[in-house]
């Protein structure tokens, strides 16, 4: 008797992959494209994390504008918190009117992030359920659907309870200490040294967070950090236009 593959007949389509399985789903299909063309599933995630940062690119690249402008709207708000540091009500109008002025969205920053959740979670659910996937290797990753341990460490290691050496999540969270870096603050001293401490405590707190995932999901995250951090470069690199006036 002939087995029955039970694709032929859509098993897929009975998989639960939760909140998102819409999106789960099509990124299995365009993964399942993707490993056609590279005959590599790491490959394929790869192309994933690049075609997913060209939709989000206007979006993500006005986020970075707005970044930028904050920047450069500094000594304005310098200057609006020493006039009026006795009257907050007062304060909070004045900048909040500077933003109008000059079409900043302080918040702008955190938009392509909350679109990319659905995708990343989508994605974690795609990986963790998904047999295409199981024991797929790529370059020193043995199978995608878990973490990269490349060594056992003779002790484990604090918070995270294991002793394993992952390499992916260790670059991920250096690489956003990077992005952080050319990511412009906003507010006064006291607010930038809060930033800046808050800065230091995300990537640690990712690398945390992404210790433990597969590491085809932190793939598909250090791929977009690294396309994040290289568009960033370029776009605080680039000549400051003429100085903003507030008159």
């Amino acid at each position: 008797m002939r087995h029955t593959n039970l694709r032929e007949f859509g098993a897929d389509g009975v998989i639960d992959y939760g909140l998102f399985s819409p999106i789960s789903q099509a990124l299995l299909f365009l993964l399942k494209i993707f490993q056609k063309i590279f005959r590599n599933w790491g490959l394929a995630i790869i192309a994933v994390s690049v075609l997913v940062k060209l939709l989000l690119h206007p979006l993500t690249a006005k986020s970075m504008r707005s970044m930028k402008a904050m920047q450069a709207l500094q000594p304005h708000m310098a200057k609006i918190r020493e006039e009026h540091k006795d009257n907050s009500q007062k304060m909070n109008k004045e900048t909040m009117e500077l933003y109008r002025k000059h079409k900043v969205n302080p918040l702008g920053g955190c938009f392509p992030m909350l679109l990319q959740m659905p995708v990343f979670i989508a994605l974690y659910q795609t990986l963790n359920r998904s047999i295409e996937i199981r024991g797929a290797r790529f370059l020193w990753i043995k199978d995608l659907s878990f973490p990269d341990e490349i060594w056992t460490l003779p002790f484990k290691i604090p918070l995270i309870n294991t002793s394993a050496l992952n390499v992916l999540p260790i670059l991920m969270a250096l690489l956003m200490v990077a992005q952080q870096k050319l990511t412009p603050s906003a507010g006064g001293t006291e607010q930038q040294a809060q930033q800046k401490m808050m800065m230091m405590m995300m990537p640690v707190l990712f690398g945390f967070i992404f210790y433990n995932f597969a590491s085809g999901l932190v793939l598909y995250w250090l791929v977009n950090t690294i396309l994040s951090v290289a568009h960033q470069y370029s776009v605080m690199k680039k000549p400051s236009e003429p100085k903003i006036s507030v008159v």
